[in-house]
């Protein structure tokens, strides 16, 4: 959306498309989610955010992307997956599930929400397997294992336990991340201390079965009773897709993309990454509030290349 209000401000002909609803990602965002970014680093194209709180939460993003969308009448066709990117004749042609485009240009903003980080152990097809968290109350009074230790799993065990479920994290590391928010992090310290909330820490979710699973921890393997686990291990990319596309990936485990740090622009001419979609397996270096000035630089990029073939 960034990008289209640059083109759109730029005098550009443009067309958003988007494989799911309006700003797919945050919609699959947890229901009671609060950003950690204040609202004014949430903004694009210059438009005010203005909430009551300090720290945004979901559904005011929805609000307020939803609002920016219409209010500035952006192109975006929505429920259309690109299937597939191919150059012809100096444009980019564009198939998709619905339709075709031609264009001379093209922005990635995939971003890396899609697609879960798989743990790869037996019984991970189970239905009571969750890679995706939406409301703690499902979880009342239910068994829960909470695989990970970042922002996302903290936050899916601090609230499935005030909801009534009896949770047990399984962490990696020796401890909580420190990447956890600030004002998050002293609230689940406090509750594994007082037990409350059960930890295995340098320990790995190795099977889960329909009403247990196992758990290897630094004393030996242990099985406890379980109803649901809520696989917390993060997202990646769709790598699959970009390497379709012909976007070089580094050849180490990060595969982050290859593209010019002052323009955007990939290996391929006209294709342009914008968003969290440019840090490969390292999701953590972009977010909404460092990668809006994307939008700027590519749209400055082409019509800087306009230009000298005018």
């Amino acid at each position: 959306m960034a990008c289209a209000l640059a083109a759109q401000k730029a005098g550009l002909s443009y067309q958003i498309v988007e494989k799911g609803c309006l700003v797919n990602s945050l919609y699959n965002y947890p229901t009671t989610m609060t950003f950690f970014s204040t609202s004014e680093l949430l903004e694009i194209g210059g438009i005010p955010f203005v909430t009551i709180s300090n720290k945004p939460k979901r559904a005011e993003a929805l609000e307020y992307y939803r609002r920016v969308a219409f209010s500035n009448h952006l192109k975006i066709n929505l429920f259309e997956e690109v299937i597939s990117v191919t150059r012809e004749q100096g444009n980019y042609h564009i198939e998709t599930s619905k339709s075709s485009y031609k264009a001379k240009n093209v922005i990635v903003a995939t971003g890396f929400y899609d697609i879960a980080v798989k743990l790869n152990i037996p019984g991970e097809d189970l239905l009571k397997v969750k890679h995706y968290y939406d409301d703690p109350h499902y979880y009342a009074l239910q068994k829960v294992v909470v695989v990970g230790s970042s922002n996302s799993a903290i936050d899916v065990a601090l609230e499935t336990y005030r909801k009534g479920a009896e949770v047990t994290l399984v962490i990696r590391g020796s401890e909580v991340s420190q990447r956890v928010k600030y004002w998050v992090r002293p609230d689940i310290l406090n509750r594994i201390k007082e037990g409350s909330i059960k930890a295995h820490f340098n320990s790995s979710l190795i099977a889960v079965r329909e009403t247990e699973v196992d758990i290897q921890t630094p004393e030996g393997k242990i099985t406890i009773p379980n109803d649901f686990v809520m696989a917390m291990t993060g997202y990646r990319p769709n790598f699959e897709f970009l390497d379709k596309i012909g976007i070089h990936l580094s050849k180490d485990e990060k595969f982050i993309p290859e593209y010019n740090a002052q323009t955007m622009e990939t290996n391929l001419k006209g294709i342009y990454l914008a968003g969290v979609v440019c840090g490969g397996m390292d999701t953590h270096l972009w977010f909404i509030e460092n990668s809006r000035v994307h939008a700027e630089m590519i749209v400055g990029d082409i019509i800087g290349k306009m230009k000298q073939t005018d």
